[in-house]
């Protein structure tokens, strides 16, 4: 049995939606508290069930700490290897209402192109 036409179009539109909302997705989760990485991998998965790897959070991290959109400090552990914590910064909060109100445009206009088209 042969893979449904389009497979690979749709895998593909799919893996660039998710990259492209995950940078807005962490920062909706750091806005109310803190994150070490791999809680944050955990937390997005449940939250969104979108399913990231170590390989796509940490990269993604590090861009928004060069660009100012979040810190990150070292907690020792009282078990175990320290953490690295993340938190938004104020920027970060002023970009996350900026993509916030992108996001609210998009999807507005999406759905009423959805609505038009079933009238």
């Amino acid at each position: 049995m042969g893979r449904p036409k389009h497979t690979t179009f749709i895998d593909n539109w799919e893996s660039q939606v998710r990259k492209g909302v995950l940078a807005y997705v962490v920062l909706l989760c750091l806005q109310e508290q803190e994150y070490y990485g791999y809680e944050l991998i955990n937390q997005v998965k449940t939250l969104t069930a979108l399913d990231i790897a170590e390989g796509t959070i940490y990269p993604l991290l590090n861009r928004l700490k060069k660009e100012g959109l979040v810190t990150a400090r070292w907690v020792t552990m009282e078990v175990g290897v320290p953490r690295k914590y993340y938190r938004i910064t104020d920027d970060g909060h002023a970009l996350l209402e900026q993509m916030t109100a992108s996001w609210t445009t998009l999807n507005d206009a999406i759905l009423r192109l959805r609505t038009w088209q079933r009238a």
